[in-house]
């Protein structure tokens, strides 16, 4: 018998189970897809942007859902507690534009085999969890006149999908959410925490990609466009804007600008959404009107298309123009001061119709997930069931792209070791 068993051997899994062993308890760890940490290998698209170097109030301010629940926690291992604890096993780090900390390799495996090497004193097990294994609790005998408090369950372990028990004095269940399938995160762990009775934020893919019919997305497939300006607008009202990058596919837009957008979208039934994009955010209509002018002097000769070399990327001209409404064949030096407001309005507030998110299936995290009203922000601990836990992406908090994410994972797993009392032994 474990003292703690733990399920799922993600970032925050491995991270607990590190911090678990090293304070002198046995730990197993049960992982379904016998390959720890592949979720890491994606992130950052496969740099691993480990945590953000900011401080605990700037942190939270970057935290879109719950983040007053966070509060112990981050307090109790910041991101100067994650860097310095990968730098002491062997990964250098860099911090890069938006604070955001990536080993010096840029090679999101050494990440993942630091978090092993850390959590080499637990036992890894290949296999899953089916259910918990749960008895009843009898409550404290509540004070005269009041009513009993605290859970009615115990969890004593986990039965395994391959039919083995494990019982330990406690269990983590730290099995991610419902985004990147393919690398194990297959929603186990909201069945496990409905088994307690807890409440399931319904779960809904966030940092994602978006969805526009727009067929001029098709036409610059590919296109990376860098310190241009995105606002996403819900009905008549700006709900969201920065700057930073973005890329263009075949079903619409991607790219660090739009994963952030993508968390503030709210009902797509009950409101429509565009996002406009500023190519020129370092200059006004009025700088950007005279840059224009001063361009087609220079290029006086050139059709419209060609008199767009200096101010666009080749993919986008053709578009620009079509869009700009002007006859293809009209000289620089004819085209009017009209049609020169016009294009300075494209360049300004180039708008993109959002029709739907990209699927779980490619979803960066999944918002949503075990209510945090039923767990105890220091601990991690269930407040349904005694002995039980939950850290990382499997609760119902989560944040901005910028490695805010996986530091939410490894703090909560921290909490959850910190606080493990000796019943665990």
């Amino acid at each position: 018998m474990a003292d703690v068993l733990i399920v799922g051997a993600g970032a925050a899994g491995l991270m607990a189970a590190g911090a678990a062993a090293r304070r002198g308890h046995a730990v197993t760890v049960l992982e379904h897809t016998g390959r720890p940490a592949q979720k890491l290998l994606v992130t950052g698209k496969g740099r691993c942007n480990l945590t953000n170097a900011c401080d605990e109030e700037e942190f939270l301010r970057h935290v879109r859902t719950n983040p007053r629940f966070l509060y112990s926690s981050l307090c109790a291992f910041p991101p100067a507690a994650t860097m310095e604890l990968f730098q002491s096993l062997g990964v250098a780090l860099k911090v890069e534009r938006g604070r955001r900390v990536f080993p010096v390799s840029d090679k999101a495996a050494e990440v993942r085999q630091a978090l092993l090497d850390y959590a080499a004193g637990a036992a890894l097990v290949h296999d899953g969890a089916a259910g918990l294994l749960l008895e009843p609790l009898a409550p404290p005998d509540p004070a005269p006149g009041k009513k009993a408090k605290g859970p009615a369950l115990r969890c004593v372990g986990v039965k395994g999908t391959s039919g083995k028990t494990y019982r330990a004095g406690c269990v983590l269940v730290a099995t991610g959410g419902l985004s990147y399938p393919v690398t194990g995160s297959t929603g186990d762990g909201y069945k496990l925490a409905r088994q307690a009775g807890h409440t399931i934020v319904e779960p809904v893919p966030s940092l994602v990609s978006l969805v526009s019919r727009d067929p001029d997305c098709k036409k610059m497939m590919g296109l990376a466009l860098k310190n241009v300006r995105l606002t996403l607008w819900e009905d008549q009202k700006p709900v969201w804007a920065e700057q930073g990058e973005m890329l263009f596919t075949h079903f619409g837009i991607s790219g660090p600008l739009t994963l952030s957008a993508s968390s503030h979208l709210g009902d797509m039934k009950k409101h429509r959404y565009r996002v406009e994009i500023d190519l020129k955010p370092a200059l006004s209509e009025e700088q950007l009107y005279d840059r224009v002018t001063r361009d087609f002097a220079q290029l006086s000769n050139h059709a419209a298309q060609g008199a767009l070399a200096r101010l666009l990327p080749a993919s986008m001209q053709p578009v620009m123009v079509e869009r700009w409404g002007i006859d293809p064949a009209t000289r620089a030096n004819q085209i009017t001061r009209e049609q020169k407001r016009e294009l300075v309005r494209l360049c300004k507030h180039w708008a993109v119709p959002i029709d739907g998110r990209g699927d779980l299936a490619h979803a960066v995290i999944t918002a949503g997930g075990v209510s945090v009203r039923e767990v105890d922000p220091r601990t991690m601990a269930s407040k349904k069931a005694a002995g039980l836990y939950f850290a990382g992406e499997v609760l119902d908090v989560d944040g901005y792209t910028g490695g805010y994410n996986l530091q939410i994972a490894f703090c909560t797993a921290q909490a959850f070791a910190a606080h493990l009392h000796e019943g665990a032994r």
